[in-house]
């Protein structure tokens, strides 16, 4: 599936040049290669080796609250999502891990019980409940006591349909092999240097591709990338930690969502746990520490998960944009520079219209779900 780079690989400009093989790289060059464009995807490591390759998998809409543009875009590709799963496990015969599990918070005071009765009025409204299914209801306490400690949820649980979740290494395997069926995956490139005015890249080792469009999707390295072509510094790496247990009989319960943490089954048997926020940092070294502490808080409100057998202790960078919503499309002062980057929590459940969005504005097109304002790279620089 994957490719190592040689003069062969590499001779001919494609229409388009993606550098990252996570996520949002993926999502992209696939759908710029469906759109009719040559693409090629330069990988400095190989798929998912940076925050995209992570465990959680946790695919939760924001609340209902203040609706706006960023929300009903996630909105449509959450609901859509399901259908573009089906596409690509159908295409490459790989699962993926997906499955709309649902998710529970539970709510501890009066006030919190006030705050999500009018959440769920509003989700009725924004999620157009009747039509679509997607619910966000109040529940008695005491319900998912098997799975929800009943003292974490003294005023009642919030039940919500919409959530779902998904294996991050088995999605990004099934969009690489999706996408070399159609353009030239390259991975163990790592690039020295972007130039803007041809546009063109300059590999490690001294080997230069031009191509007619450049999309940075190399997660929180693309800031630095755009910082040396602009001059303006745009967003930063925040390391996070996640925990994998060994849990096969809580594979159909519902993901939650309490203490700032999420708790995701998974259907390979094993429970998820993240995750948590280190500012500043930028080294991905698994930390026993806060490990341990995840894992102690996570247990107080999901009983279930004690005693149970660590598979993993993940830990990556997530790109962190300063206008904390994702960068992406063309850059100021740049033609034929790109970006797609900075998802934070919510990159793989806009991934696929993120990637369709820009490989409409790469081949010149309108794309049936426009970005929202505020994810546009001008928005960005403004």
């Amino acid at each position: 599936m994957t490719q190592q780079p040689s003069p062969a690989i590499l001779q001919g400009a494609p229409d388009v040049l993606v550098i990252g093989a996570g996520v949002f790289g993926l999502s992209t060059a696939r759908a710029a290669a469906e759109a009719g464009l040559s693409v090629t995807l330069v990988e400095a490591a190989q798929v998912g080796s940076g925050a995209s390759g992570g465990v959680l998998g946790a695919l939760m809409p924001h609340m209902p609250a203040r609706w706006n543009a960023k929300k009903a875009f996630q909105f449509e590709a959450l609901a859509g999502l399901e259908g573009h799963i089906a596409r690509l496990e159908g295409e490459t015969g790989l699962e993926t891990g997906y499955r709309r599990c649902g998710r529970v918070l539970p709510i501890t005071t009066a006030d919190l019980l006030a705050h999500h009765n009018a959440r769920a009025a509003e989700a009725r409204t924004h999620w157009n409940t009747p039509a679509t299914g997607f619910a966000y209801e109040i529940e008695e306490a005491g319900n998912h006591a098997a799975w929800l400690a009943p003292e974490a949820a003294p005023f009642g649980v919030v039940r919500e349909t919409l959530a779902a979740r998904i294996s991050p290494r088995r999605y990004l395997q099934a969009l690489a092999q999706a996408f070399s069926a159609r353009g030239r995956l390259i991975t163990g490139a790592p690039v020295a240097r972007v130039s803007g005015s041809a546009p063109s890249v300059t590999l490690a080792d001294g080997q230069v591709l031009s191509a007619g469009a450049v999309v940075l999707a190399q997660g929180f390295s693309s800031f630095a990338v755009l910082e040396a072509l602009t001059g303006k510094p745009l967003g930063e790496g925040e390391k996070g930690q996640a925990l994998r247990l060994a849990a096969p009989e809580l594979s159909t319960m519902p993901a939650v969502y309490c203490d700032g943490l999420y708790v995701v089954p998974h259907g390979d048997g094993t429970v998820a746990i993240g995750s948590t926020a280190i500012a500043g940092r930028t080294d991905t070294e698994a930390e026993p520490g806060p490990a341990a502490a995840l894992l102690a808080r996570a247990i107080r409100f999901c009983p279930a998960l004690a005693g149970r057998e660590l598979v993993e202790t993940w830990a990556g960078v997530r790109p962190k944009p300063f206008g904390r919503d994702p960068l992406v499309g063309r850059i100021p002062g740049f033609n034929r520079i790109f970006a797609a980057t900075g998802g934070f929590k919510i990159s793989f459940g806009i991934a696929h219209l993120v990637g369709a969005a820009l490989a409409a504005e790469l081949a010149g097109k309108e794309p049936e779900h426009p970005l929202p304002p505020t994810f546009r790279a001008s928005a960005h620089f403004a």
